[in-house]
């Protein structure tokens, strides 16, 4: 059985090189990655290189321009995903294209696979985001997938009332959590060798992304979590870049523009690859929008700051405190975050999306479905009481 894998991201590759080495190490299985996006740009870091370190053959790979981070240029590029992924994924034949999340590459993969007669594995379905498009395009892709792998039970339940018939949706929680339970962190020494950045206490790691469907309060976004770290002049910062989303040039602008002035204290990367937990692990809060606050940093016990509307409707463990786009409501989360009351709360804290083994789950499910029957999907309509 061929298993096809799509990636795009790095964030995206992290959650899912756990699910590959389980299908890489299964006699009855093939593993086929497809890589595109951001893992082929020098600009975010060439991640591609990652995947190869991990041991895994890329069996295509995607390439799209980026150049353009406008809307028109995102659609641009995904266009050119749906006609590269066509391409590769018609000439390799898998026997399914395994999807993560709700990117617009993963858009892209899943019409390409959709139009290929090719079943589609979504995972992380069922999930509200309401400030960005990857709401509206992880909905679309739950319509196109033939079966369904959600975080959590109310993300399972979500995804049946879209009308997927409940025996292709399966609750097997986050692979963050998995990768978090098999994860040995460096040491904070190596940590800093690596970045070449001495990390003072307190120490937080910032990734910010575009609110993609409220774009003028990008801009404010970065000012405002700038001017909140003003009232801690003390604190290291480790900032990795936003995704190729569109908006994502200015906050990257800003950002690499508060590390120049910042040499000592500020260190900006374009991806942390395999570091990034072990920077999660070492440092005092996580702070952002990125999806790693509500998922992996709970997992890890950390506090994370989540800032604005784009992870606006996620489950949310006790470890996460939500602030709006306000400079003032920044420092004072920070100050809870680092509290001793706060901190104290952690260790009894239960993460809503599972306690491992999901990887392993999702490959022996697919491995048991017989999938091209569902090529064929009905409508599955819940029983309407009056």
């Amino acid at each position: 059985m061929k298993i096809g894998v799509v990636t795009g991201t790095r964030a995206e590759y992290g959650l899912l090189r756990g699910l590959m080495s389980e299908v890489l190490k299964d006699a009855d299985l093939t593993l086929m990655t497809f890589v595109t996006g951001t893992h082929l740009s020098a600009k975010y870091g060439l991640t591609f290189k990652w995947i190869e370190r991990d041991g895994f053959h890329i069996h295509a790979r995607i390439p799209i321009d980026l150049a353009d981070n406008t809307p028109l240029g995102i659609a641009s590029a995904m266009a050119q995903g749906v006609s590269g992924l066509s391409a590769a994924i018609a000439e390799a034949r898998p026997d399914v294209i395994v999807i993560l999340g709700d990117r617009f590459e993963a858009l892209a993969a899943a019409q390409a696979a959709m139009l290929l007669n090719v079943p589609i594995a979504h995972i992380h379905g069922g999930e509200i985001t309401e400030g960005a498009v990857d709401n509206a395009i992880r909905h679309a892709i739950t319509k196109l997938a033939h079966v369904h792998f959600t975080a959590a039970e109310p993300y399972r339940r979500r995804v049946i009332q879209m009308g997927e018939n409940p025996a292709t949706v399966f609750n097997v929680g986050s692979l963050g959590v998995d990768h978090i339970r098999e994860y040995v962190p460096v040491s904070r020494f190596q940590l800093e060798q690596a970045l070449g950045q001495r990390l003072n206490e307190p120490f937080f790691l910032v990734t910010l992304h575009p609110e993609t469907l409220n774009p003028q309060r990008n801009e404010l976004l970065v000012r405002s979590l700038i001017e909140a770290f003003e009232q801690f002049p003390e604190a290291s910062k480790v900032i990795t870049m936003p995704n190729a989303d569109a908006g994502s040039q200015q906050i990257n602008e800003l950002l690499l523009d508060y590390a120049r002035r910042n040499p000592k204290k500020v260190k900006s990367v374009p991806s942390l690859n395999e570091l990034y937990l072990s920077a999660m692990y070492h440092c005092t809060a996580v702070l952002g929008n990125s999806s790693s606050g509500i998922i992996e940093a709970p997992a890890m016990q950390k506090p994370s700051i989540n800032i604005g509307d784009r992870q606006k409707g996620r489950l949310r463990a006790d470890s996460i405190l939500d602030v709006n786009i306000n400079a003032a409501e920044i420092a004072e989360a920070i100050r809870t975050a680092m509290s001793d009351a706060f901190l104290e709360r952690l260790k009894t804290m239960m993460p809503p999306y599972g306690s491992g083994r999901t990887a392993f789950t999702i490959k022996e499910i697919i491995k048991k479905t017989s999938l091209q029957p569902l090529l064929v999907k009905s409508f599955y309509d819940l029983e309407v009481k009056n």
